[in-house]
């Protein structure tokens, strides 16, 4: 069977990222597998997948920059030197700093394939950091550069329709696979009696919705609290929204691995995922919603068409404006009155995660693609313009 590398140099080797299921997927219908990621974890087997570190723990470059930019000037070499060594029949970048080394791995005469997880062009428009036409002139740059690569490659993955179709003309041969929950990692809880909070899972952020959802806990005309599942991404934040009055709602519970979060989300009465309308979170697939589905609990969405779709026909939750915290209690308080309504909504969510939305079904996209990418005799070396 063909012999598969993945590259990573901004990853974690083990989460619920998208990478990690394809790993585990490809290698469980008997794919040689690699990861390599520079995390500082060393060397492992998990899952047949055969993990190298190219970054052991202790070995530090001196002057090496931190962050992206120290990944994109020393990290990703690493990663694609360690990579290069393994002679694979196909590599699979992760990020999107990897692009010049799949240009190089390709002029290698490599197959080599992008996964595309994020819209990168539109997420430069939303940092609040950039200059607005600081923003314009990178996400230009990067689009242009991100077209001349990823024509020179030998297949796209996108984590979204709306990803591939933005690719698809620079590169025929582009499939989306999405980060859709496993059916069996969640276990609905036909108990509802006890329910009392809502919970919210994830990335905690300003522009993920953390202030509006703080808010919205002082306007409850009903008991329900929200249990907090994740990290603040900016103390400063967290400090501040602690301050507000619907905080003693709150129950902070921090990081949890994944038995503590199936642990809240099996003992909650509805999901929140009501991320704030920016341009790259409109056209994304949250897989916080589709796990909520999964744990057959009702979602409470922000209400983008995309997303609104999606809850709509499944008739699994609510929408509401994320900006208004009156409307996120107003769907808090009727979910929390009306367990009838809660647990037919979580029912319906968990039908259309075991019908449509689950891994099971991406993955038969992916080994497809995998047998096309493979079928096709070695690149011959190229010389790229």
């Amino acid at each position: 069977m063909p012999r598969i590398v993945h590259l990573t140099s901004a990853h974690p080797r083990y989460d619920t990222r998208i990478f990690v299921k394809q790993c585990r997927t490809l290698a469980s219908h008997g794919h040689e597998v690699f990861l390599v990621v520079a995390d500082g974890l060393g060397d492992e087997l998990r899952d047949g997948v055969r993990i190298i570190d190219a970054s052991p723990r202790g070995e530090r470059k001196p002057g090496v920059l931190p962050g992206r930019l120290g990944r994109m000037l020393w990290t990703t070499r690493r990663v694609a030197a360690q990579a290069l060594s393994l002679d694979a029949d196909a590599y699979q970048l992760h990020d999107p700093e990897l692009l010049p080394a799949g240009l190089r791995l390709r002029r290698a005469g490599m197959r080599v394939v992008f996964d595309a997880h994020e819209d990168v062009p539109t997420q430069l428009l939303d940092k609040p950091y950039l200059a607005p036409r600081a923003a314009r002139l990178l996400a230009q740059l990067y689009a242009r550069y991100e077209r001349h690569a990823c024509a020179r490659l030998d297949g796209l993955l996108a984590a979204t329709a709306h990803i591939r179709e933005r690719l698809a003309h620079c590169n025929p041969r582009a499939v989306d696979v999405a980060n859709f929950p496993l059916p069996e990692e969640f276990s609905p809880d036909s108990s509802w009696a006890a329910r009392t909070e809502v919970c919210y899972v994830g990335s905690i952020s300003a522009i993920r919705g953390i202030r509006e959802m703080v808010q919205a806990c002082a306007l409850l005309r009903s008991r329900a609290g929200l249990a907090l599942a994740g990290g603040f991404a900016d103390p400063a934040l967290e400090r501040e929204v602690a301050q507000l009055a619907g905080w003693p709602r709150i129950r902070a519970l921090g990081h949890l691995d994944r038995a503590g979060v199936s642990r809240v989300m099996g003992s909650a009465f509805a999901g929140l995922v009501t991320l704030l309308p920016t341009a790259s979170y409109r056209d994304a697939l949250p897989v916080k919603m589709f796990e909520y589905m999964a744990a057959g609990i009702p979602v409470i969405a922000s209400d983008f068409p995309r997303w609104r779709a999606i809850v709509e026909a499944s008739d699994c939750g609510l929408c509401v404006d994320p900006q208004d915290p009156a409307a996120i209690a107003a769907a808090i308080d009727r979910l929390a009155q009306d367990a009838a309504l809660a647990q037919r909504m979580g029912a319906n969510g968990r039908r259309a995660i075991e019908q449509t939305y689950n891994w099971n079904n991406e993955a038969q996209k992916l080994l497809r693609f995998y047998a096309d990418i493979t079928r096709h005799p070695l690149a011959h070396r190229l010389a790229l313009t």
